[in-house]
């Protein structure tokens, strides 16, 4: 099999997304960037080819709207050497407007979880037939432990997380991988202007953190590191006390 790498990136337009994206360009994979923003899309597919990526595509993607896929799905089987899949798809509206009108709830899990997992679910037939290829999930901190401030969102990471552990348990047979992320506070859009926010890292750390679990096939870090110490304390508070708390 050719040892070629492509990299299907799911919400393409996060700021974790592209700086993933041009770093696996860098090390010369084809890259097909995924998102409902084609223009935007169009320009990071240049930059990508700039940066060393062989091929670089552009494909609408909603996980609100499986029929959105098909462009995907077939373009993957005419793809040589191995097919990845990053996930950076979500949203976190705030839990304040989730409380006001409930029906937020479905594109919740629809962004954080049941798309993503839907299309995995799709591919995942195309990367056991060639008995490789690695699949980066991006879950969150929030989905360790429900705490007031967002407890819907991290609800649907959580789902994310569990269902990313069955499909690692899955691929493994046939020779791929499961990655589960759990960022901390990221420098994105999704975070700008939330109170409370500290030790933000930069995109660029994410994407480095990753590409390094990719590596080491790792199964599930924190990224930054220092995370998992903080979740670990977090998830040890015994729940009597931690329903008083304000985190």
């Amino acid at each position: 099999m050719s040892t070629t790498e492509t990299w299907i990136i799911l919400g393409a337009t996060s700021s974790m997304a592209r700086a993933f994206a041009r770093a696996v360009s860098r090390e010369g994979c084809n890259v097909l960037l995924a998102g409902r923003d084609m223009t935007d899309l169009e320009a990071s597919a240049a930059d990508c080819a700039l940066q060393g990526a062989l091929i670089a595509e552009a494909h609408h993607f909603d996980a609100r709207d499986t029929e959105s896929f098909t462009s995907l799905l077939d373009r993957a089987p005419e793809l040589e050497g191995v097919i990845n899949v990053a996930v950076f798809v979500g949203s976190m509206p705030a839990q304040s407007d989730i409380d006001t009108d409930p029906s937020l709830i479905a594109g919740v899990v629809s962004d954080n979880y049941a798309g993503p997992a839907a299309f995995l679910q799709a591919i995942a037939p195309q990367m056991e037939s060639r008995g490789a290829g690695c699949v980066v999930g991006v879950g969150s901190v929030a989905g360790d432990r429900g705490r007031i401030g967002n407890y819907v969102y991290g609800s649907a990471k959580a789902g994310f997380h569990t269902y990313l552990s069955g499909l690692r348990n899955r691929l493994t047979r046939s020779g791929g991988h499961v990655v589960t992320v759990k960022p901390g506070f990221v420098d994105t859009a999704m975070t700008w202007g939330i109170e409370g926010m500290f030790l933000v890292a930069s995109p660029d750390r994410i994407a480095t953190d990753i590409l390094k679990a990719v590596k080491k096939r790792r199964d599930v870090i924190y990224t930054p590191a220092f995370w998992k110490l903080i979740m670990t304390i977090i998830k040890t508070i015994p729940e009597r006390v931690f329903k008083k708390l304000s985190v």
